[in-house]
């Protein structure tokens, strides 16, 4: 009912920035059911762990430590889009990064993810 497409992701040098977006489309029932998006980073042999997440209802933010103070989430909810801010970004930074939405009803969906790398 609801497909994320993420983009913006690509190559930077190290303390440099990024702005990758997740635009979601199909059922506007179901759009406008999401409560939470979040952005989640899987690096090569390692497991995919929550970087940043919104609420749809009020716009509450949280992070992960390790991204906290470089990195901002956000939402432009005329566009049925989630952007994630990256700046100061480090090699340990690089990873696919995947957009994730939950719905009043539980149900969740998955972007494919957007390659993020950072180079020393």
């Amino acid at each position: 009912q609801v497909q994320l497409v993420e983009s913006g992701g690509g190559l930077v040098q190290a303390g440099g920035s990024l702005r990758p977006s997740c635009a979601a489309s199909g059922s506007i029932f179901s759009i406008n059911r999401i409560n939470r998006m979040d952005w989640y980073r899987q690096a090569p042999g390692k497991q995919r762990d929550l970087v940043a997440s919104i609420t749809t209802s009020g716009g509450t933010t949280s992070y992960a430590d390790s991204v906290k103070e470089r990195f901002t989430i956000s939402r432009d909810s005329a566009k049925n889009t989630v952007y994630l801010q990256m700046n100061s970004l480090k090699p340990e930074d690089t990873a696919v990064y995947f957009c994730f939405a939950r719905t009043y009803a539980t149900n969740t969906y998955w972007g494919q993810g957007t390659q993020v790398t950072v180079s020393s």
